[in-house]
């Protein structure tokens, strides 16, 4: 027997005892609960002082920073369901895209892009569950780069530059492996937990050795300097999956000032069309359609989609656009332009 049919055959094996772990996972939890942060419509109350929409990777975070202060009353509405323990198998994060789980979002036929997709449609994975698409993604962490930021900065948003944001990457950081945790662009003691994968197919140290003989090093690409080839980091905890739900909202959902409403699909912001303050949001649970006040804010971190369009039903963007589907305008804005993500598109 050869290397190659060794690792093949080390392949598969590894494929079928991931599989059954899942199935046995999915047998075991899925009737279970995952956790106990579900409260009723009938328990919610009529104002709180924030109001987030969306509880994915941004809203569970924001709900756990803003329930520190005990007297704030937070509510975070998802409009997924909680997770199960089937979904925290890294493995199967495949199958977790085009679930019960994701928003089944697709992109418009085009003659120009996924041109190999059924339909001349690509799949736009997005997470409808708690911790969003933390909860469907292959975990990979990436946090983009520096010069991203600065440029943010630079077109009239202050606070943004990489160095404004990277004391915030540290706090939430919990790092596993110690040779990056010992760096200025890592560190311990946060939430969101990092680590490299605790197995690998031999390909990855070959991608790595293919990198070096082409001049890359191999190196942090979260560090100093992002170019480069690395056995990637993923927001793994002890080799299963670590949503931001599992990070942010677990340790946050005893608090008796942070209620979560799952399955509450928020379809309008209240907003003065006087002084243009959002003092609301208006969605839908259980069959009803439910109204809740917001003292402070309202945080709407649905997500690159679903943050627009939701914006959009509000009143909140082009004129022509709201204006052909008789939505009253509040304000005349250019949401959801510019939106971009990596698909190829051909000449």
């Amino acid at each position: 027997m050869d290397v190659n049919h060794i690792i093949l055959e080390g392949m598969k094996t590894h494929s079928v005892l991931s599989i059954l772990l899942g199935m046995s996972l999915y047998t075991v939890y899925s009737i279970v609960p995952y956790s106990s942060y579900n409260i009723s419509s009938k328990s919610l109350l009529p104002t709180y002082d924030f109001t987030i929409v969306g509880g994915g990777s941004a809203g569970t975070v924001m709900a756990n920073r803003l329930s520190e202060v005990e007297d704030w009353d937070v509510l975070l509405l998802e409009a997924g369901a909680d997770g199960s323990a089937m979904y925290d198998v890294p493995t199967l994060a495949t199958n977790l895209q085009r679930s019960e789980i994701d928003w089944n979002y697709t992109t418009e036929p085009n003659e120009n892009y996924c041109l190999a997709m059924e339909g001349g449609q690509c799949r736009w994975p997005r997470g409808k569950v708690l911790g969003g698409s933390s909860g469907i993604n292959y975990m990979l962490y990436v946090r983009g780069a520096k010069k991203d930021y600065d440029i943010w900065e630079q077109q009239g948003n202050p606070g943004w530059s990489y160095q404004d944001v990277l004391p915030y990457f540290l706090k939430s950081e919990d790092n596993r492996n110690h040779s990056y945790a010992k760096t200025p662009y890592h560190s311990t003691g946060g939430y969101l937990t990092v680590e490299k994968p605790r197995w690998h197919t031999p390909l990855a140290a070959a991608f790595i050795q293919a990198g070096k003989e082409m001049g890359y090093e191999n190196r942090d690409i979260n560090g100093e300097r992002h170019t480069g080839f690395m056995i990637p980091q993923g927001t793994i905890r002890d080799g299963s999956r670590c949503s931001t739900a599992k990070a942010f909202l677990r340790p946050a959902r005893m608090r008796k000032n942070l209620h979560v409403a799952m399955e509450a699909y928020v379809t309008k912001i209240l907003i003065d069309p006087s002084t243009k303050r959002a003092y609301g949001v208006e969605f839908i649970r259980d069959g009803e359609t439910l109204r809740v006040h917001a003292n402070k804010e309202v945080i709407v971190s649905g997500g690159a989609i679903n943050s627009p369009q939701l914006l959009m039903l509000s009143g909140i963007g082009p004129r022509e656009h709201l204006s052909e589907h008789g939505i009253p305008v509040i304000q005349d804005l250019r949401v959801g332009h510019n939106l971009q993500d990596h698909i190829k598109q051909t000449d």
